[in-house]
């Protein structure tokens, strides 16, 4: 089994005693807390204001203390929804430690949805955004015995007034439970059982409902102890959060790992612009940078295409040796406009574009692309970059997951990818039906990935596209829309586009690039050509049976999930 943990090349045993189970999580972060008391530990970039290890662990302290006065037990729910800040991951780390169930949700949830999952969650608190609570109605939120800003730390609504007192006093309450002031000596939490809920995370998927995904302490411990033993992570690098920490997989490596060695997060706490994005990189200078492919495939496609596909540039890189030395110039470009301090881009959350793949690969770019899901508390599989195999989404993770195939009849060596391991869910909260659809009685959970297995011990995850999205041809061939999207989002004056069956027939609808075509002064009349050229193009490309009968245009962005995935029900 490959071995993570060493900066060797070579394939060695990886031995499973090194990874700790649930019931150290708490210990980790307290030991690493304590360490690294006067050390950075987070920072808001907006502000600049930076909270040292002890910092933080203090107003950890000061949220304890309010779950203590509202009556919370270890296994009450906090609900906690907002845009990213310093103390939304302080009000995270305190329900973790304390051992409430914390219920991240995403702030792009709209106001009916986010009222669903408060009261389907059965949450005694909430912690949320005074923005959001505007369009959020208290008496549609029964069982919350107080809603907390966290803008202000002030209660904006409550059914017990007591509370609004005591966190009015909170700092004399603090006081005299600390005389002699907070120090490193006084983070100390109760450990808790490995098979505790820890979290509660409602997915944001693309079939048009969300599930309530339980994570145990020891769902949460194999991901953290993979990032700490792999070195994501480690004491004094440095993170920068961009990814919404609601979400599991930005959560876990933007948080929960870089918080248990004595990392600097500094949470961006804006959308990532392109030009915002840059900036920050450019200040922080990551030791690691955890992105979805969204954000690479922008840069390709408005920095490297122009260049790479002018004539002059063209005939030079069909000429060895100076194309190395122009690739090596690319790679250098990208490199810094990432910070240039870091080990390498993790890619997840989606999959990444094959024709971008193939060239960040080719110009030897530190990137690797990991595979994932809410279920797993994120992480399936990951390799380090130095042995990415390309169109992989990496090796499962040594001692703590392993893979296999549920063979489909009708494509040998391929099937449904299903997975078992300590990441794995115990289940969706209040929905056993949907449980039992997912995870089977041997325990392996059924990802709804079509793909094969491949590379070092048979453990390296190749997948193809989503079952649920798998479209059957008239003569029994098995079509993946998404490998026919993946070329045509490529072509000239595409945005987006999703393949989808009309009868029969495969229809590509399509969101122009409006900024590309207003740039080369195309108007509304010339789009329809514009796309029946690539449509010619793209059917000499896929297979027979892929072939598109046409390419219809649509007039606005299709819908998405918060983490930018396509809501494909709406459109079949």
């Amino acid at each position: 089994m490959f071995n993570y943990f060493s900066s060797s090349d070579s394939f060695q045993d990886a031995t499973d005693h090194r990874y700790f189970r649930g019931e150290k999580l708490i210990e980790v972060y307290q030991q690493a807390w304590r360490d690294n008391a006067p050390m950075p530990a987070l920072t808001d970039f907006t502000t600049g204001k930076t909270l040292s290890y002890e910092d933080m662990a203090r107003r950890i302290a000061r949220i304890h203390m309010f779950f203590e006065a509202a009556g919370l037990r270890p296994g009450d729910k906090v609900a906690l929804l907002g845009r990213n800040t310093p103390y939304w991951i302080c009000v995270f780390m305190a329900s973790l430690t304390y051992g409430t169930v914390i219920v991240p949700i995403l702030n792009d949830f709209n106001p009916t949805d986010a009222t669903h999952i408060i009261n389907h969650s059965e949450a005694s608190v909430l912690f949320v955004n005074d923005s959001i609570w505007e369009h959020l109605e208290y008496d549609s939120l029964p069982a919350i015995k107080a809603v907390v800003s966290l803008d202000t730390r002030k209660i904006v609504a409550d059914r017990a007034p007591e509370l609004a007192r005591f966190v009015k006093n909170l700092s004399r309450h603090f006081t005299k439970r600390f005389p002699d002031g907070f120090t490193r000596s006084n983070i100390d939490y109760a450990p808790r059982h490995r098979d505790d809920t820890a979290i509660l995370n409602y997915t944001s998927g693309t079939t048009g409902f969300s599930k309530g995904v339980m994570l145990t302490y020891d769902n949460i411990a194999g991901n953290v102890s993979f990032g700490i033993l792999s070195r994501l992570h480690y004491q004094g690098s440095r993170a920068l959060s961009f990814l919404p920490l609601a979400h599991a997989y930005g959560c876990a490596f933007d948080m929960l790992v870089p918080l248990s060695v004595g990392a600097h997060v500094t949470v961006l706490g804006k959308t990532p612009t392109p030009s915002l994005l840059l900036k920050a990189l450019g200040k922080v200078r990551p030791s690691l940078v955890v992105c979805v492919p969204l954000i690479l495939e922008k840069i390709y496609r408005k920095m490297i295409v122009p260049m790479i596909t002018k004539k002059p540039m063209r005939w030079i890189l069909a000429v060895p040796m100076l194309d190395r030395a122009i690739y090596g110039r690319i790679r250098a470009k990208l490199v810094e406009a990432f910070g240039g301090q870091f080990e390498e881009v993790i890619i997840g959350g989606a999959p990444l574009n094959p024709e971008v793949e193939e060239f960040l690969y080719r110009i030897k770019f530190p990137f690797t692309v990991g595979y994932g899901m809410t279920e797993c508390g994120p992480l399936i599989s990951y390799t380090p970059w130095r042995h990415f195999m390309p169109g992989s989404c990496g090796h499962t993770l040594p001692g703590i997951m392993e893979a296999r195939i549920v063979p489909d009849s009708t494509t040998p060596g391929q099937g449904e990818i299903v997975v078992k391991g300590q990441n794995v869910m115990t289940g969706y909260y209040k929905n056993p039906e949907a449980t039992e659809a997912t995870i089977d009685a041997d325990g392996w959970l059924h990802t709804g990935d079509m793909g094969h297995l491949g590379g070092y011990d048979n453990q390296t995850i190749f997948i193809r596209g989503r079952y649920k999205t798998m479209i059957l041809s008239a003569n029994g061939q098995n079509i993946y829309p998404e490998e026919i999207e993946a070329k045509l989002n490529n072509m000239p004056y595409v945005a987006e586009s999703l393949v989808v069956d009309r009868g029969g027939q495969l229809v590509a609808l399509v969101y122009p690039d409006r900024e590309a075509l207003d740039a080369d002064n195309i108007q509304e009349a010339g789009i329809d050509e514009v796309m029946h050229r690539n449509l010619t193009e793209l059917n000499t490309l896929v297979a027979p049976y892929e072939q598109i009968s046409r390419i219809c245009t649509v007039p606005e962005e299709f819908k998405k999930t918060p983490k930018r995935s396509i809501k494909r029900f709406m459109y079949q």
